[in-house]
């Protein structure tokens, strides 16, 4: 009588490593969502710091190329946009479309609460879950008293045209 020869696996056997795969892969996969979320909250985050130090920075020094020098009774406001590729916040003289100044949109955004506690930045801005940022840019508005304000802009393809040092006399609305 022939022993017959077994080598390989049993349809029995691969069945049960192919549940244990999927159950494995429907664990990780809101796992793997949340920590997107949480690293676009976290990116949005780290920029609304890094334009609030420099307009801090520009505030302090007066910088002159952004207008920070020419507060007067009917100029109460600059109103600046941050570029966060450069690190820098931009000031045309006029009226302008950010699009145009070579401002490219960076704000993550997020639907869904990534993870993140909520962050606040007194007295400038919140960043919550209802936060609107995704293809936004971080506008930042200076009073001749240091007060900031800042707040995200949505860059749309028709070019959104935001008021900076010609209508400086008028508070920026943030959207």
């Amino acid at each position: 009588m022939k022993k017959w020869n077994q080598k390989g696996f049993t349809l029995a056997e691969l069945l049960i490593v192919v549940a244990i795969i999927a159950v494995l892969v429907a664990i990780s996969i809101p796992i793997f969502n949340q920590q997107l979320e949480k690293s676009r909250e976290n990116t949005d985050i780290a920029n609304l710091r890094a334009a609030k130090a420099a307009a801090v920075s520009a505030y302090l020094t007066e910088d002159s190329n952004l207008g920070l020098d020419t507060f007067t009774a009917t100029n109460k406001y600059v109103v600046l946009v941050y570029d966060a590729s450069a690190g820098v916040l931009k000031s045309p003289a006029t009226e302008t479309a950010i699009k145009s100044m070579g401002v490219k949109a960076y704000g993550k955004g997020t639907s869904t609460q990534g993870g993140c506690a909520e962050y606040e930045m007194r007295p400038t801005i919140n960043y919550t879950q209802d936060s609107v940022a995704a293809g936004g840019v971080i506008v930042v508005q200076i009073d001749s008293g240091g007060n900031l304000k800042m707040g995200w802009e949505i860059v749309k393809d028709n070019d959104n045209t935001i008021p900076l040092k010609g209508a400086a006399a008028t508070e920026f609305t943030f959207h």
